[in-house]
C-alpha cells in the first residue's frame, strides 16, 4: 500500500525530514568553515582563498535615498548585516560604532546594514540608533530584507570585509567585539594594505 500525499504518516516524517537535512547542513557548513583559512586570532574569521566579487547590492540610507555599495569604492569596507529584532546584532551594535570612530580616519568604512523589512523598517533602524546612542555608523536599510539571503548568509549577525575594489576577503558569522584588538589588528593589516 503505498502513501498518498494527503497520508498522516507522511505528514508526520516531513518535519522529521526537514531536521535531519538542517543538522546536515549545519554539520557541512562546520566542516567547511573548520577546513577554511581563517585569520584573527580567535576570532572566527574565515578569509577567502580569493578575493570574491559580490552580488550588487542596492538599500537605502537614513533618508530613504537608493544606494549601493559601489560608493565605498577606494576603502576597506566592513558590511555588518544585522536586524534591530536579533538579540546578538544588538549587543555588537556598539562595538561597531566605537570600530567606525576609531578606524575611520585610517580609511576604513563600516556599514550596518540593517535587514529589517517593511515601510516601518527605516523608522525602527532610527529609533534604535537613538536608543542606543550610535553616533558614529550611517544608517542603512534593506527594507525587502533580501542581502542576506543574496550574500549566501546562514543567518545574522553577518560580517563581510571588503577590500578597495569591493570584494569580499573574508567574512566572521555571528557576533564579534569589532573593537577588540584582535579585530583592529585584523582590519589594520588590510588597511595597510596599498590600493592596487
Amino acid at each position: 500500500m503505498g502513501l498518498s500525499p494527503g497520508n498522516p504518516s507522511r505528514r508526520r516524517r516531513a518535519p522529521l525530514l526537514w531536521l535531519v537535512a538542517l543538522v546536515a547542513a549545519v554539520a557541512l557548513a562546520q566542516y567547511l568553515v573548520r577546513g577554511a583559512p581563517r585569520e584573527g586570532g580567535s576570532l572566527p574569521f574565515v578569509m577567502q582563498v580569493e578575493p570574491r566579487p559580490l552580488p550588487a547590492l542596492t538599500f537605502v540610507d537614513a533618508e530613504a535615498r537608493t544606494t549601493d555599495l559601489s560608493r565605498f569604492r577606494g576603502q576597506v569596507v566592513l558590511l555588518n548585516v544585522w536586524a534591530t529584532w536579533c538579540p546578538p546584532c544588538v549587543r555588537e551594535m556598539p562595538s561597531l560604532d566605537r570600530l567606525q570612530a576609531r578606524l575611520a580616519g585610517e580609511g576604513l568604512q563600516v556599514v550596518a546594514l540593517s535587514i529589517d523589512r517593511g515601510a516601518g523598517a527605516l523608522p525602527a533602524v532610527r529609533a534604535f540608533y537613538a536608543s542606543h546612542a550610535l553616533r558614529h555608523l550611517r544608517i542603512y536599510n534593506d527594507p525587502e530584507g533580501a542581502a542576506g539571503f543574496e550574500l549566501g548568509a546562514p543567518g545574522v549577525p553577518v560580517t563581510f570585509l571588503l577590500d578597495r575594489q569591493g570584494r569580499e576577503i573574508g567574512r566572521l558569522t555571528g557576533p564579534a567585539e569589532w573593537d577588540g584588538a584582535e579585530a583592529l589588528a585584523l582590519i589594520r593589516r588590510h588597511l595597510a594594505r596599498p590600493a592596487p
